[in-house]
């Protein structure tokens, strides 16, 4: 690997590292995320205890954290493997931050902004899937669960030269959301619009 690669994976990794829930809660005067609602500092626990437009400008954070280093390789004609990793860094950024003592995200949004630069069928099939099974169980932590289920067979029918570093993402976010699985499978989680109900 060459030096720029392994400069993109350190600035990708940095880069995931700033919290945007964090941020956005600050300035807007809003509880830490990391100590209300779920206690996780990414955009479904900041609509629950900011709104819409916090969790929106979070959610686009966190996307851009994925797609802009993942594009930057792209554009710079690094090795497949190595732009792999560099969406590798930058979600473990998010999930395991820096700047923040390791304790960050779940990961997902910032995921599917790395994937965004692979093109519109892989990112396409991807929101596709949460979308399905969102609308059908109302649960947003079952649809990534089955999202990262899935995701490498996509990767690997469109571009099998990234399965590997998306499927350990993929791994990841499925160890992030270990608690989330428990409360499914005992029937405790929370639908997504039982929070407005909460909140109202």
């Amino acid at each position: 690997m060459t030096f720029t690669g392994y400069a993109m994976i350190l600035f990708a990794y940095l880069l995931g590292s700033f919290s945007s829930a964090i941020t956005f809660c600050k300035l807007a005067g809003l509880p830490d995320p990391r100590e209300h609602g779920s206690n996780n500092p990414g955009a479904t626990n900041v609509l629950r205890i900011g709104g819409k437009t916090a969790a929106l400008g979070v959610l686009m954070c966190d996307i851009l954290k994925g797609m802009l280093p993942v594009a930057l390789a792209l554009h710079l004609a690094l090795p497949p493997s190595t732009v792999g990793f560099v969406a590798l860094a930058a979600c473990l950024g998010h999930i395991f931050p820096i700047f923040f003592r390791f304790k960050g995200g779940k990961g997902v949004a910032t995921a599917f902004g790395a994937l965004l630069p692979f093109g519109y069928a892989i990112s396409g099939l991807t929101v596709a899937t949460w979308l399905a099974v969102f609308l059908i169980s109302g649960y947003s932590s079952l649809s990534a669960v089955i999202v990262a289920l899935i995701l490498p067979a996509f990767v690997w029918w469109f571009q099998p030269e990234f399965t590997f570093p998306i499927a350990l993402i993929c791994c990841f976010i499925l160890y992030r959301h270990h608690e989330n699985i428990q409360r499914l499978w005992r029937g405790q989680e929370e639908k997504i619009w039982d929070k407005f109900k909460t909140k109202k």
